[in-house]
């Protein structure tokens, strides 16, 4: 397939994909729940972190953990007590326990007590995703009594991982369109900026194409893989997600 004929094939599968059905079976579908900006980021935040494995457990224990705020997920992080906090003991996803779940809780505490968005958490580290994540892995863990086993769950690109559960969250905020899917409510980071997320099902597929050549999947390969999409669409590289993701899981590409 020559580069106009992919070009054509992917912007007809992000038209395909990129609609308000895709929402349901997707753990975006976790933020659509609310509309208070502050409760789209956190709730963004966790399904977001969930995302490995089956999507439906994801979505489903994701609400469950909205449940257990309340369904106000700024408000519980703010203002939650010893008695409030202790109904999240018991709560775990895959390898994500409630020692992780209070720390995360525990940031967001100290974040949003200084500042009005979580954009900003990654925004005063640089105007390039890599230095926001970088130095957004930094910042989360700054608090004093941060867990060591709470680090696996917040990937950063200095270790070489494709950072691809913290890259789709920034898709969520960033990206703006007429869909209805992604939610557009940061301002101070570009489309343009956004790195595309990548997974093996993405990277089996970007391979197929001939958009990646690099055999590992890591940070680098998700550099060069954005760098062939820019080529495409250099305002908006991260919207061929949909139909990469979507080729490999749905069409089994």
């Amino acid at each position: 397939m020559d580069r106009s004929s992919l070009k054509e094939f992917l912007e007809r599968k992000v038209d395909e994909y990129n609609q308000p059905s895709f929402i349901k079976d997707d753990p975006i579908a976790v933020p659509h729940l609310f509309s208070k900006k502050q409760d789209i980021e956190i709730a963004g935040f966790f399904a977001a972190t969930f995302a490995w494995g089956n999507r439906t457990t994801i979505i489903r224990k994701s609400r469950e953990l909205m449940q257990l705020m309340d369904m106000s997920p700024h408000e519980f992080c703010i203002n939650a007590g010893a008695r409030e906090l202790k109904k999240l003991l018991d709560f775990k996803h895959r390898t994500f326990n409630a020692t992780d779940l209070l720390y995360f809780i525990e940031f967001f505490r100290h974040h949003y007590s200084r500042a009005p968005s979580l954009e900003s958490a990654f925004t005063i580290h640089g105007n390039e995703v890599e230095e926001m994540l970088i130095g957004f892995h930094t910042y989360f863990f700054s608090l004093e009594d941060a867990p060591n086993r709470t680090m696996k769950h917040v990937a950063t690109p200095a270790r070489g991982s494709t950072c691809k559960r913290l890259n789709m969250f920034l898709r969520w905020m960033v990206r703006r369109d007429d869909s209805g899917v992604d939610f557009g409510i940061w301002k101070n980071i570009s489309p343009a900026q956004l790195i595309c997320p990548i997974d093996l099902h993405v990277a089996r597929v970007a391979r197929r194409l001939k958009l990646l050549t690099r055999k590992q999947t890591d940070w680098r390969a998700v550099l060069d893989l954005t760098r062939q999409l820019k080529k495409f669409d250099s305002d908006d590289p991260a919207k061929y997600d949909f139909a990469l993701f979507t080729l490999g899981i749905a069409e089994r590409f």
